[in-house]
């Protein structure tokens, strides 16, 4: 349990929903609020400098996702400030984003980054929050004239521009809608393109050590065990078994992870000597580890951040589903592939919250070896089709 992140949640569930009430109460916008019943559009005023606020708390898949959203915004104001309040746990994928000014963390000095936030005086404020009310609280005490979110609970009082939310859209057009919604334009997504821009010098960082492993493997599979929420790990010995049936393919292995990944990166690490594998968890920043990410041939990995970062910087993936929504999470295209035991109980997380499981995760413990290393060999004979 991340006591962090659920006491944040927590916090929310309490005073979300009276904050927002005494927000409305006794705090006014500055003057210029758009008309909330108006189908909105600022075409005219894209042109001008105008300071924008992206608000963007959770994890790192949905910063992930936020960077086709992030890049329409900046190409139709191009001009303009952005600027995007995130968390210390995602802000890393951030880090270099060309289409961004600053990131402030809300979660490290929370009381200064609000007053840096308030001080700025935003024209239009922007919160990708899907669920919780803080977020929407904050964005209405920035007093911007244009504020827009997502309509799914009481929130959408505190937004001049409240816009639908399905759990059954891909979470990319979720957040294409926000950038409509300020444009007026309607947005494309090429599911078959890189949406994460990565430094030529970070990706040339790892290179050598990674096109060393190229010269002696048939391909090179990222093996990614970890998972912030318990429902969605699939288990360290079906991943180590996983990773000796795919060495035994002739695949090699490279092993990512953070530093509470220490301790599986060890277990997968001693099933084959160092010729085969390369072990960088614990050992690279986030932006690092996506540099490396882009160099892979796939990653296997349950529904995590760095599945969705994988799919940002255009590696193929096979990813294990169950308590979270395919539809909404799982990379899309033919490069992709997820596997989903699809069972009366999943999906069960809803806006962020994944309840206990009472059925000891069989959603994601009936995914078999042979099922997970069968996917990676379709998906390597189907990308092979492609070339």
């Amino acid at each position: 349990m991340n006591f962090k992140i659920d006491g944040l949640k927590i916090l929310d569930c309490i005073l979300g929903r009276a904050a927002g009430s005494l927000a409305r109460a006794f705090i006014q916008p500055r003057s210029g609020e758009s008309n909330r019943t108006q189908n909105f559009s600022v075409t005219t005023e894209s042109q001008k400098k105008l300071k924008i606020l992206v608000i963007r708390p959770g994890g790192i898949g949905d910063a992930a996702l936020l960077y086709p959203f992030l890049k329409a915004l900046k190409g139709h104001f191009n001009s303009s400030e952005i600027d995007v309040l995130a968390e210390k746990r995602n802000s890393g994928i951030l880090v270099g984003c060309p289409y961004i000014n600053d990131v402030f963390l809300y979660d490290s000095g929370p009381f200064f980054a609000l007053y840096k936030t308030l001080k700025k005086n935003y024209d239009i404020v922007i919160d990708s929050e899907q669920w919780h009310r803080l977020s929407a609280v904050v964005a209405y005490l920035t007093r911007a004239p244009t504020r827009v979110g997502f309509a799914t609970n009481n929130r959408s009082e505190l937004f001049t521009h409240a816009v639908p939310y399905s759990q059954d859209q891909y979470e990319v057009f979720s957040f294409l809608n926000l950038a409509s919604t300020i444009t007026g334009d309607n947005y494309e997504f090429n599911n078959m393109s890189p949406f994460i821009p990565i430094d030529r010098k970070l990706v040339s960082k790892f290179s050598l050590q990674i096109n060393g492993l190229r010269k002696r493997c048939a391909a090179i599979a990222g093996i990614f065990s970890g998972a912030t929420i318990p429902e969605r790990r699939w288990g360290i010995s079906k991943f180590v078994a996983l990773t000796e049936g795919l060495i035994n393919e002739g695949f090699g292995i490279v092993i990512i992870g953070g530093n509470e990944d220490l301790d599986d990166s060890v277990k997968l690490e001693e099933i084959a000597n160092g010729d085969v594998t390369i072990n960088y968890a614990g050992k690279t920043s986030l932006i690092e580890t996506a540099a490396i990410i882009s160099q892979l041939d796939l990653l296997v990995s349950s529904d995590t951040g760095l599945m969705h970062i994988a799919y940002g910087v255009g590696t193929p993936t096979v990813s294990l589903f169950g308590a979270g929504i395919q539809k909404k999470w799982a990379p899309i295209g033919n490069s992709n592939i997820a596997l989903n035991k699809r069972l009366p109980c999943s999906p069960c997380t809803r806006f962020g919250y994944t309840p206990k499981c009472s059925y000891e995760v069989r959603c994601l413990s009936d995914i078999s070896v042979e099922e997970a290393k069968g996917a990676v060999l379709e998906l390597v004979s189907r990308l092979e089709g492609h070339n």
